[in-house]
């Protein structure tokens, strides 16, 4: 969202200034692609990835600033709540041992974090939503002290003129009756109680769209074998309850533009692409600036005198529309590169258990892109928007449509279609044998014992209920459980029940 931390108010000046300076942006990057202006690379790899903070009593623990204090690696940041940080890891290529050794990374600097944050009376949970979280939690007062946070809160308010409602039904526990969530909220806040894992692949502009496309035909497939956010204030609801979390916190539309046909700014698109311009020209062309600050560089000025332009206005623009598959524009060290963010799944459950995620999107996306006839020529756009609300909403339950099978679970469609695809996609990739090997024989026994995290976590909840447990002391219990088993990296597929 920018650079720095700003408080500003806006005029109708800045507004035209910066619509201006978009479209400038805009044409930059066209002419830029027409031009082959980015240079060739081994493809890299990135990761981002959002935790929750939790006291002794498994509750959310507003104290990011203190944790990061004692943490003390930039690495680390703030998040939107004062009970979340992210890490986000360096990239990488994505062949030979590299993602092994991402792993060890990432599991030395959380437990490293872990360690700094118990020496601040706190602890550290990778899991979609922290189920403990309620309703006071979401109080604006919570909103982690940078005005950035609060300054997009702000505009989005300001552009909605009235509470945002959050609205969910839930999917039963076993014997038990359809609960809802139906509340108001004041603020953007609740969004905080979505923790995600965001994975970053560098394209080549030649190949993005096919990436893209693949990307957003595994939406669904993704959600119904990695789903780990069952529960919302209290409330059993989709086993990925993140994705209409994350909708309806920040929904800026009222009901009637709804009705219009307004676009959602969290917003998994309406078509194929044939290039990544598509998706950028789709975010000028649709959505309203939310901060419309401006720099003083010309983008066309800037690739006139042969340099790398930043595009600050076009990528500011793009940070507030959070597409589920997200194009990246980027500069490094001074060369332009582009990327897909896949921001589709949860944190968690264990580090094994993303980093096995993380290989079988790469490598079913990769292989998906690599066949004769693309399954996006064999699939409408609506059939995989279905497909990302079904996985989402019933996990591994759900029936998912895919082109030369037809309807199956999404533990089937993997076994039998897509986990040769991604074993195929990693070696095209360069991956190394043992790494690919070690992550995507974790998706094969998920599949196999059809356990993800959410499903563990609304069996343990039903086990402690049915004990005698009420609904708050059962999901401490299970989240005690949880983060004994998030300790151990074993992935989740081997957990015991309760």
């Amino acid at each position: 969202m920018g650079e720095g931390a700003i408080d500003a108010v806006y005029t109708k000046r800045d507004l035209a200034r910066y619509r201006e300076k978009t479209q400038r942006c805009l044409d930059a990057l066209g002419q830029m692609l027409a031009e082959n202006y980015f240079p060739p690379g081994p493809e890299r790899m990135g990761l981002e990835l959002e935790l929750n903070l939790i006291n002794d009593n498994v509750d959310p623990a507003m104290a990011n600033q203190t944790v990061l204090e004692y943490i003390d690696d930039p690495a680390f940041q703030t998040e939107l709540g004062q009970h979340n940080i992210e890490i986000n890891v360096a990239p990488r290529p994505l062949a030979a041992d590299e993602v092994l050794e991402l792993e060890r990374e990432l599991r030395d600097g959380l437990n490293t974090a872990n360690d700094a944050a118990r020496a601040a009376g706190v602890g550290l949970v990778m899991i979609g939503i922290l189920p403990t979280l309620r309703p006071e939690h979401f109080d604006q007062r919570w909103m982690s002290p940078k005005s950035r946070y609060a300054l997009l809160n702000e505009q989005i308010l300001a552009a909605r003129r009235e509470d945002f409602e959050l609205d969910m039904e839930g999917v039963p526990l076993d014997g038990g009756q359809t609960e809802r969530l139906h509340c108001a909220t004041d603020s953007i806040l609740p969004e905080s109680g979505c923790t995600s894992v965001q994975l970053h692949l560098q394209i080549a502009p030649g190949d993005f769209a096919a990436h893209w496309n693949a990307a957003q035909a595994l939406a669904g497939i993704q959600l119904g074998v990695a789903a780990n956010s069952p529960f919302l204030l209290g409330q059993a609801l989709w086993h990925e309850t993140r994705i209409p979390l994350f909708e309806q916190a920040t929904d800026i539309r009222l009901p009637e533009l709804r009705n219009q046909g307004v676009r959602p700014r969290v917003w998994f698109g309406e078509r194929w692409i044939t290039s990544i311009f598509d998706l950028f020209e789709e975010n000028v062309r649709y959505f309203s600036p939310l901060l419309p600050e401006t720099q003083d560089e010309d983008p066309l000025a800037v690739l006139a005198a042969g340099g790398a332009p930043s595009l600050s206005e076009l990528r500011l623009h793009n940070s507030t529309i959070w597409r589920w598959n997200r194009p990246i524009y980027d500069v490094a060290d001074g060369v332009p590169h582009l990327r897909i963010e896949n921001r589709v799944l949860p944190a968690g459950p264990t580090v094994i258990d993303v980093l096995a995620n993380a290989a079988f999107f790469f490598g079913a996306m990769r292989g998906l892109a690599e066949l004769d006839r693309p399954v996006w020529s064999q699939l409408s756009f609506g059939a995989a928007q279905e497909n990302l609300y079904a996985g989402a909403r019933l996990g591994m339950d759900s029936h998912l449509y895919w082109p030369g099978v037809g309807w199956a679970r999404p533990d089937e469609l993997v076994l039998r279609t897509l986990l040769p695809l991604a074993h195929q996609g990693l070696r095209s990739c360069g991956m190394s044998d043992a790494a690919r090997e070690r992550y995507l024989t974790v998706i094969e026994q998920r599949c196999a014992t059809r356990r993800t995290g959410a499903s563990w976590q609304r069996k343990t909840v039903q086990t402690l209920t049915d004990r005698g447990a009420d609904r708050a002391t059962a999901l401490a219990g299970m989240l005690r459980g949880y983060i004994e088993h998030m300790h151990s990296n074993q992935p989740v597929h081997s957990w015991p029940p309760a």
